[in-house]
């Protein structure tokens, strides 16, 4: 036992173990701070069942947002045998493009990567719906996209 946890159950808080500092001798590492919510599929909004089909991120220091998707059809289908995968996965790429910004975002083009990043984290009734925001830091906003992705969705 460790802290009143079992020896070997490490909580994980955007790749760092819970309980390490993040301030050394009065300044902050050269960690970044992010925040991140999954991008979810619920087929059918009535039955609240949903899988994880992305990551979006925003990193306000280094000015960025971005989301990474992965669609894994057969659950989806195994949620709803008649879910509209087409439309799923562009709904999806547009969620990615309105990262990307410039004017593949349509109307968000002009916005800043933290208005975009709050307007697709905004709760929405849809097929296509943000879970919760959460916080970690990063030295590398991208790379933490991918690796948030790996290990919540894919």
């Amino acid at each position: 036992m460790q802290g009143g946890r079992p020896a070997g159950d490490h909580h994980i808080l955007g790749g760092r173990q819970a309980g390490e500092r993040h301030i050394i001798g009065g300044r902050t590492s050269d960690r970044d701070v992010f925040e991140y919510a999954l991008l979810r599929i619920v087929p059918r909004v009535e039955r609240g069942e949903r899988i994880n089909a992305g990551v979006l991120l925003y990193c306000r220091a280094k000015a960025y947002v971005g989301a990474r998707t992965h669609l894994d059809e057969a659950r989806l289908l195994a949620l709803d045998p008649r879910a509209d995968v087409a439309g799923v996965r562009a709904a999806l790429a547009a969620v990615e493009r309105v990262c990307a910004g410039g004017s593949a975002a349509g109307q968000a083009a002009g916005d800043d990567a933290g208005r975009r990043f709050r307007w697709l984290a905004a709760p929405r009734s849809t097929i296509v719906q943000p879970g919760p925001v959460h916080t970690g830091l990063t030295l590398d906003p991208a790379a933490e996209t991918e690796r948030l992705l790996d290990l919540l969705v894919r």
